[in-house]
Order: C-alpha cells, then structure tokens, then sequence
C-alpha cells in the first residue's frame, strides 16, 4: 500500500529507455541499478517500502498509452532523469508535461517549499536546454563536468573494483530529500494541499515571481538558515557534504532552487535569500564560474559581494583549498582580494585549509549561535597579572625572546604560538589563545607583509571566533628588518610600534600604557 495518502504510487520515475540500456553485456542498466538503490533506501529511512513505478515496456516512438496516462495521474512524486535523449523525446517531455497538469487536481506541483519533481541530471547538457518546468529546480548531478576541457564524466554506479563514492552521496542525497517531501505528504494529504495551478510550471512563471517564490521559505524551527552558495563544479563534492550535515542537523539550507541566468533577477534572488539567512558559507573553487546575462561578475563572485554587502552583523565563511590557484585571472583576482580582506570585512572567516577545519569552524559557528551569550566573567587582567598572546612567525621565535623576557618580567602570563603539531592542532591552539588571552601582540619581523594581514583579520574578528570580553591591548611591534611595507603600517584598532634595532623598554611602552588604561577603565 502506498504510505502517502490519496495517491497510488509514491515515485515515477521518466526516463528515456537509451539510458538503461547496459553498455557491456552481463551488466545491469543504469535507471534499473538507481531504481532499486532509490527504494532500497527509501525504505531504510521512512520505515516502510515505497511504491516505485516506470515505464519498463513501451519504448521509443510508441503510442502513448492512456493506462500510462491515468497512471501519472495517480503518481505523489515525479523523477525525471535528464539525458540528452530525454530533452529530445516527445514521450518523455509528454509525461513530465502531463505529471505537471494533473498536479493541479491532486495537491498542487508543490507542498510548502518543495517540488514534487526531482531533477536526476545523468548526462551533463546546458541548463538552458533542460526543460522549461524544471529550469528552476536543483538537480542531482550524477557527473562532474571539466569546464577547461568541456567535457563531463559521469560518476559510477559499479561496485567493482571500487566504488565511486560520489555516486552513492549523490544518491543518498537524492533519497534523504524524497523521504521528507514524502513525510510532508504524509502530514498534507493531496486533497487539502494548496493547489498551485498548471499554468505556475511553465517556463515564464518559474523564471518570474522570483522575490515571492523565496519568500515561501519557511523559517527554521529548531535550527537555523545558511545560505550555502552555489559554487563551480570543482568544489561541488564538498558543497554536497556541507549541504547534506546542516539538513541533516535540522538547518534549512539556500537557495532551494536554481537561481536565474539574467543579472537582475539573480541580484533579486540572491537578496531575498540572504535576507532570510542567518549566515552564508561561500567556496571558491579554481573555476570562475558562469557569469550570467547583464552582469560582469560570476555567480560565485556576486554571491559572496552580496553577502559581504550585508555588513559586519552578518556572519560569512569563506574556504578555499590549500594552495589554490588559478590560470583565470578573474578567477585568480577573487582569490587574491579575499586572502588578502580586500572584500570582507569583520564578519568575515577566510580560510584556506583542510576540508574538516572548515566543517568545524561550520559546527562552531551554528553552536555558537544557537546558544545563549555567558555573562562577562571577571579574569586576573582586574588585578594584578594579566596574559599577553605574542604572536609571531616561526622564523621570528629568536627575535621576540627580550621581550617575551621584559613582559614576563612586568607581570604578564606569555603565550607564544604553538610550533609543533600539525595543521588543525595548531589552528585550534590559536584559536583558544585569542578567546583566553587578556591582551594581543603581534610581533612583524620576517615574515611577509601577507602573514600580517591575516594576522590583523583575525583580530578584526576576535568576535567571530566567540570571545564576548573586550581586550585590554592590541598590539603590532614592527621589527628589523626596516622594509617600506614597515614603514606604511598603519592601524585604527591595534597599537602601532617600530623598532628595527635592538629591543628597548621604550620601544614597548605604548602597548604596556594601552594595557594599563585599559586595566583602570575596567576597576572604576
């Protein structure tokens, strides 16, 4: 019995037949392997079997038959799984076409938020030639497509010698978002859905009404909303994984369908979308992107200066793979501003590391927010002692020995830099000496005029990371050897210190001053 009320089969599946067919004896089709897959594990998450149902008699030019049509009508969940054979077959454009008007008459083509179509897109083909009804949906791509040699290779579905592991995510993505819309189904009964009329999935409306078909979004319950932004195909895998743990988490995830090709409506979309976001997450892969009609900018590159125009408020993380680079100078031109703070601001994580450093920075930040702000707790900083981070590179840990000395010697708790371990570790000993410490200084001697300016970001952000407590000094103390860069350093928040000789007492002074202002402003 199908769990969904009013209908009689929960899936169709449409399909050109070319796809299934095995492309080497003994093996079995490609739309057979996935149907068997999708209800395997369909069952495995709803707790009840489902009924799926295709096409697997009539082929190629026959004559469509009027059980089939009746059938369609009957069906709760539309799969159609595009192909270039499937763009170009009237038998497969007739049954998506007539899924969509007999929406009309059993709940509407939507429930809440959520089509009941799922785009499977097989075979890489432009999205201008997928279908007008289906242009506005995500798909499921089962490929990856190299832009620089454009051509695709599609993901795997054979288990020997190994699995592609990029198959079988896709596929549990593909069924993890079906059971909820089921279970939708299940608590909306197709009779007292709201309806949505056949004429809404023609091309024209899909494209138009964009501000109020995102604002049918509806706000998280229990969890928050992340505009996770739509990135290049390179960086598309690990898009999936953090799109698959907010939703598994409980967040709601944007944009939740594909945004527009014309620059004015994307601006429109990507608007209300992060209107309606707590945060965004943004990757930058090696590849510009599609830039889209009327617009100079990609779609990767508008999004993150869109959310960057949100202000300081609006937290953004940005990641980017270690030593990323690219031979597209626009591309190559985002990725240095962004390294370098050019279009961020203090809201703002840049990180350029491992995959999982930015998976816990994302779990950082959704624990941070969800959880109410802890009072101000009084530290040794309003006695006597307090502790100063000396932060500096590793060529410079030799240089900075006086005055790790001289502070010691006033009464500061010194905190160097952790030099050993590998990068995570380290990352996150850094992290926890800016949340603890009671003042910061950074010592600029070798290293490069780069390594500062990260150095300043973070600063800028100390926030972002969840301190609550002010600190009573920031510092930068510019030792030898004397460089221009040097010499241009300037800096509204931090104390700014040039030494390029030997270390004197004088030459620290205006930060031990700041600490101690600071320090008596806090006792009255």
């Amino acid at each position: 019995m199908c769990p969904i009320p009013n209908y009689q089969d929960d899936i169709f599946i449409s399909y050109a037949h070319v796809d299934n067919q095995p492309l080497a004896e003994g093996l079995q089709g490609w739309v057979e392997t996935l149907h068997e897959r999708l209800k395997i594990r369909l069952t495995q998450l709803l707790g009840e079997e489902v009924k799926i149902w295709r096409d697997r008699k009539l082929q190629g030019n026959d004559v469509f038959a009027d059980t089939l049509d009746s059938q369609i009508g009957k069906v709760a969940i539309l799969v159609s799984i595009i192909s270039p054979r499937y763009v170009k077959s009237e038998w497969c454009l007739k049954e998506l076409n007539d899924f969509c008007k007999l929406a009309d008459t059993s709940g509407g083509l939507r429930v809440g938020d959520k089509m009941r179509i799922f785009k499977i897109v097989k075979t890489h083909i432009p999205l201008t030639d997928h279908p007008p009804q289906l242009r506005g949906t995500l798909g499921y791509e089962f490929y990856e497509y190299d832009p620089e040699r454009g051509r695709a290779k599609e993901f795997s579905p054979e288990v020997v010698p190994v699995r592609d592991i990029r198959y079988w995510e896709k596929l549990d993505d593909l069924a993890y978002d079906i059971k909820q819309l089921v279970e939708n189904l299940i608590q909306q009964p197709a009779t007292s859905a709201g309806a949505t009329t056949a004429a809404t999935t023609q091309a024209d409306a899909a494209q138009a009404n964009t501000a109020q078909a995102v604002a049918a979004v509806p706000a998280a319950e229990s969890g928050m909303t992340v505009y996770l932004a739509q990135a290049t195909s390179d960086v598309d895998s690990e898009r999936d994984q953090i799109k698959r743990d907010l939703q598994q988490h409980g967040h709601i995830v944007l944009p939740d369908r594909e945004l527009p090709l014309q620059g004015a409506a994307l601006q429109e979309a990507v608007g209300e979308y992060l209107s309606r976001s707590d945060f965004s997450i943004h990757l930058i892969g090696e590849y510009y992107g599609i830039v889209p009609e009327g617009e100079s900018r990609s779609i990767v590159h508008l999004q993150s200066e869109m959310a960057a125009a949100r202000g300081d408020d609006f937290p953004r993380i940005v990641w980017m793979p270690v030593g990323l680079a690219s031979g597209d100078e626009r591309q190559q031109k985002l990725i240095d501003g962004l390294r370098l703070g050019h279009s961020t601001h203090k809201g703002t994580e840049v990180l350029q590391t491992k995959f999982e450093d930015l998976k816990t920075l994302v779990h950082d930040q959704l624990t941070k927010r969800n959880k109410p702000e802890p009072a101000p707790a009084l530290s040794d900083a309003e006695g006597g002692r307090f502790s100063v981070y000396l932060i500096c590179d590793r060529q410079d840990m030799d240089a900075v020995a006086d005055i790790e000395s001289y502070l010691f010697d006033l009464g500061a708790d010194v905190i160097l830099p952790a030099m050993e371990g590998d990068e995570t570790q380290v990352y996150e000993d850094h992290k926890a000496n800016l949340l603890e410490c009671d003042a910061v200084l950074i010592y600029y001697g070798q290293a490069s005029e780069i390594w500062l300016r990260m150095k300043q970001r973070e600063l800028q952000k100390i926030a972002g990371y969840g301190r609550t407590k002010p600190l009573l000094a920031k510092g930068i103390y510019a030792g030898g050897p004397q460089t221009a860069p040097k010499e241009r350093l300037r800096d509204h928040e931090a104390v700014v210190m040039k030494n390029y000789g030997a270390f004197t007492a004088e030459s620290l002074q205006p930060f031990f001053e700041q600490v101690q202002k600071s320090k008596g402003a806090r006792a009255q």
